[in-house]
């Protein structure tokens, strides 16, 4: 736990606000925590911390709360009675129990309007793409082992330029990638909840909008660009898997249980998909058991769309930016619930 110094406001200065802020280990911990405390000004006093557990007292005495991916449930939001705002440091804010929040009238933020993790995300998106494209991964292992592969695989190297790519979201990341694909001469199918403007369509290479299921008929490669709510875990299904076609690659870069993870791991082993690119799982880090660690043609990372040393800066910018500005009787940005 790493506290910044008690501030010594003077007279007729506003009064101190304890902030908690919670870095999971696995986006940097205490060291990118320091760092976002020393965003704030005299006025809060900041803690860091890893778990949301770590440090009862601090947590009790919170006003504010920071989460990058800490998970703050029931028992977390009972135990701080002065708790006037959780800012998810992230798109995502599934690791916050809403419900519970909404009982204590508790304002949940995410940095979604930000735009702070687009590009990476969609940079990582289409390497996972053209990794699978390309068939990088087992090209680079056959000639470690000193296999000249190219006879092997050749038949299996595709292009993207011609292909239909499906994006399931069409927000802000959902947007950076079809821009990018539109570079590709890739064409563009979306789903969600309703149409874009048509100059903004016109914009991301005439792109089209499906329901779900007439996208995953439609296209050659399907990203996953969602939020993980009750709606759409394991989005992707048994079922809904089996709608792609057999030469599909699937994508996903947003949250893990948005595909059923057996169900994928089945129609790689059975050649029913032609393979997967994933960076998020469930839970993570990934137990052993994870079938898709050991599941035919899938290119995996761990987790590293939206944590490079530029994205993390702008994630940290958008969280304090938007607490700073709850400080001072400005609205929220981003509430999510």
């Amino acid at each position: 736990m790493t506290t910044s110094p008690d501030p010594s406001p003077a007279t007729g200065a506003r009064p101190v606000r304890n902030v908690l802020a919670v870095v999971s280990p696995h986006v940097g911990g205490r060291a990118a925590g320091a760092a976002l405390s020393g965003l704030f000004p005299g006025q809060a006093r900041v803690t860091v911390v890893e778990t949301t557990d770590e440090d009862p007292r601090a947590l009790r005495e919170a006003h504010l709360l920071i989460t990058g991916l800490g998970p703050v449930t029931a028992a977390h939001l009972a135990a701080a009675p002065d708790l006037e705002v959780v800012q998810c440091a992230s798109h995502g804010f599934d690791y916050v129990d809403l419900e519970a929040a909404r009982e204590r009238g508790i304002p949940v933020c995410n940095i979604g309007s930000s735009g702070a993790e687009k590009q990476n995300v969609a940079e990582q998106t289409f390497a996972l793409m053209l990794a699978l494209a390309k068939q990088l991964v087992p090209a680079h292992t056959a000639l470690v082992e000193a296999d000249w592969a190219l006879p092997r695989l050749q038949q299996s190297i595709t292009e993207l330029s011609g292909k239909t790519l499906g994006i399931i979201g069409l927000g802000q990341i959902g947007e950076e990638v079809a821009r990018r694909a539109v570079a590709f001469d890739m064409d563009i199918v979306y789903t969600g909840p309703r149409p874009v403007a048509p100059e903004t369509a016109a914009r991301l290479g005439n792109a089209r909008h499906l329901d779900l299921d007439e996208l995953l008929r439609t296209s050659d490669y399907i990203t996953l660009h969602a939020p993980l709510t009750d709606r759409t875990r394991n989005l992707l299904d048994a079922e809904r898997l089996a709608l792609l076609k057999p030469t599909a690659f699937v994508i996903n870069t947003a949250r893990g249980a948005l595909i059923d993870q057996d169900a994928l791991a089945d129609a790689l082993a059975a050649g029913t998909l032609a393979g997967a690119g994933i960076d998020v799982f469930d839970p993570e880090p990934p137990t052993a058991a994870l079938r898709l660690l050991k599941a035919p043609n899938v290119v995996l990372s761990p987790h590293v769309a939206g944590v490079t040393r530029e994205t993390l800066v702008r994630i940290a910018l958008a969280a304090v930016q938007n607490v700073l500005g709850h400080l001072e009787g400005e609205p929220l940005r981003d509430v999510v619930s």
